[in-house]
């Protein structure tokens, strides 16, 4: 065991502490694979990473990504405040103001400045219809009925997310989810605010096979909504999102579509710089 340089960063928070945090440890080569995963379930956050060499011509540093529950080949929030870590420590990307990341679904290209950035959303690893008996189970998980969905989709993109989109975000936050009937889905739901509100969508994000009950702010299933949404014809190309109301956060995600490609924006925050024994 070695120290190694660490901080903990605040995504997508309106201010410090509102976000979700992911734990960064930088300089994680020679960490054992067995040690990562211990070392996340420790920190117990929905995501822990590890910054490493980039094995992938054209990229700047190499990301392994870790939930409670094991590793994942991509997340939306990590990706943010990864990158934003890896900056503060000093680091130059190869073009100015761009940062491409390498993580298991390929090269995740980021644009990042002055404590704002975003990420292009990664191609769906799986879309379409949802299985009769998987969204009976989301909505027999959820509580709700099948005509209090509007629409439904595989929005998959390495957690696993299948997404609903219901029909209010008043709905969205009435929510009380069994995470035993829910078992290893992973949902994420959405619901347009009234008009006049202060964001477009309010989201929930649901992962207890992961280990986590319920995410404050995801990036991954943002990301999967706007390309299955806008996709479809169902949202507009440029929107923002309200979640973890629910667990008193205020999380800020904005959705934007440039050179045909989804974007998922947000804020970025170091809370804690240290090191951490691994």
């Amino acid at each position: 065991m070695r120290e190694r340089w660490f901080k903990q960063v605040d995504v997508f928070g309106t201010k410090p502490y509102l976000g979700n945090p992911v734990a960064v440890v930088l300089d994680a080569d020679g960490v054992s694979d067995a040690a990562m995963a211990s070392f996340a379930r420790w920190t117990n956050l929905s995501e822990t990473t590890f910054v490493l060499p980039p094995t992938q011509a054209g990229a700047d540093y190499k990301v392994r990504i870790f939930t409670p529950g094991g590793e994942i080949p991509f997340a939306g929030h990590p990706t943010l405040g990864t990158c934003h870590a890896w900056l503060e420590a000093g680091n130059i990307p190869h073009y100015p103001g761009v940062v491409i990341q390498e993580c298991g679904v390929g090269l995740v290209t980021l644009h990042a400045s002055a404590g704002m950035a975003a990420f292009g959303a990664p191609p769906l690893i799986r879309s379409g219809e949802l299985e009769e008996s998987v969204l009976r189970q989301a909505v027999d998980a959820l509580g709700i009925t099948r005509d209090q969905v509007s629409a439904s989709n595989w929005i998959d993109n390495g957690p696993g997310w299948l997404g609903l989109l219901l029909k209010d975000a008043e709905t969205v936050l009435s929510l009380t989810p069994d995470p035993t009937a829910m078992g290893s889905l992973a949902v994420g739901v959405i619901g347009p605010q009234a008009d006049g509100g202060e964001t477009d969508y309010e989201v929930r994000a649901f992962a207890p096979g992961h280990g986590v009950l319920e995410d404050p702010v995801t990036g991954s299933l943002n990301a999967g909504l706007a390309q299955w949404l806008i996709g479809a014809g169902l949202a507009p190309e440029r929107y923002t999102v309200t979640q973890g109301t629910a667990l008193e956060r205020s999380g800020l995600v904005r959705i934007f579509t440039r050179d045909r490609k989804t974007w998922v924006g947000g804020e970025t925050t170091t809370c804690i710089d240290g090191t951490v024994k691994l």
